[in-house]
């Protein structure tokens, strides 16, 4: 059954998505909607590089880990990224240091942000992301988790996320072990991917984000019938999938009534106010993070001024 907030959207917006001042997100007291996108930004290799001004000034309201395993990952053979007109196919294939890695060497640094650390965890079957959520509950600098669940199921080889009996059933093992806020990072690789939200809010999930990277193929430049990418295949990222992004962040958002978080190609402070006029409630910088370090900070105020022009109101900012 659709909530009230999910019939407003219906076919339209949200009357007043951001009004220009702090954003509770799941209880999390959020300066602006702007975050980063899981994989997309190294705060800690970003503060090496920075110093502590990166403190001062931190681009995001909150920050998103990379994802964590239980065990380490080296990630995929190289070449792993290649360059799209209009994106960028990567097939880093997650490489992390594990959980106890994470919570030795990792989380002590990213502690000291000045924004809500979210830890973004993954594993192949639920026993897995049982394990991590209930090491990441135990530690109070961890203020949410999100669960991936683009990985395959090691039984059926499917994306966990892409069944959404699947989906709900994981997010039903896990729920209980944690009080923490819990988001889901939906696949767009799925059929149905409102159903997937529907599931994921079922099971107890406090909220959802996407669109992921969708699968894409680069052939080499000299060798057409040879893949570039060293794994074969990728995800695609960046412009080329805004349109995706707002058609499944809209859908998802008619569906449940839980907050989404969306992203997909946010270059802009006008994309970042499409996706929240279509019903996200938060969004997320991913690859434009590669080419400007400091987007979530320029994207929040482009935000801000649309705002500031259009009464306070996203959805006329198409006509500023």
């Amino acid at each position: 059954m659709r909530s009230d907030r999910a019939l407003a959207t219906t076919g339209s917006v949200p009357a007043r998505p951001w009004p220009g001042g702090p954003v509770d997100f799941c209880g999390l007291d959020l300066a602006h909607p702007i975050l980063n996108g899981s994989g997309t930004y190294d705060a800690i290799a970003a503060r090496r590089a920075f110093g502590d001004a990166l403190l001062e000034r931190f681009p995001f309201s909150a920050y998103v880990s990379k994802t964590i395993t239980l065990t380490p990952r080296a990630g995929n053979p190289p070449p792993r990224l290649y360059e799209t007109p209009a994106g960028l196919i990567n097939s880093i294939g997650l490489p992390n240091k594990g959980l106890d890695g994470y919570l030795a060497h990792d989380l002590p640094e990213l502690a000291q942000l000045p924004v809500p650390l979210i830890t973004n965890v993954m594993g192949s079957t639920a026993d897995e992301l049982a394990a991590l959520v209930e090491a990441v509950d135990a530690r109070p600098e961890i203020a949410a988790i999100e669960l991936n669940v683009s990985c395959p199921n090691v039984k059926t080889g499917l994306d966990i996320g892409a069944d959404p009996r699947e989906l709900e059933a994981v997010v039903r093992r896990v729920r209980p072990l944690t009080a923490k806020p819990l988001i889901v990072k939906l696949t767009p690789n799925a059929a149905d991917v409102p159903a997937g939200a529907a599931a994921a809010e079922a099971a107890g999930a406090d909220a959802v984000s996407l669109i992921n990277t969708l699968r894409a193929y680069a052939a080499h430049p000299r060798h057409r019938a040879r893949p570039w990418l060293g794994a074969g295949t990728g995800g695609l990222s960046g412009p080329a999938v805004r349109p995706v992004a707002l058609a499944q962040v809209r859908a998802v958002a008619q569906r449940v009534a839980i907050p989404v978080v969306g992203m997909g190609g946010v270059q802009s402070g006008r994309d970042a106010a499409d996706l929240l006029a279509v019903g996200a409630a938060a969004v997320a910088v991913g690859t434009e993070s590669f080419r400007d370090p400091a987007a979530g900070t320029r994207i929040q105020r482009e935000l801000s001024h649309l705002c500031a022009k259009s009464g306070d109101n996203v959805a006329a900012t198409r006509d500023v």
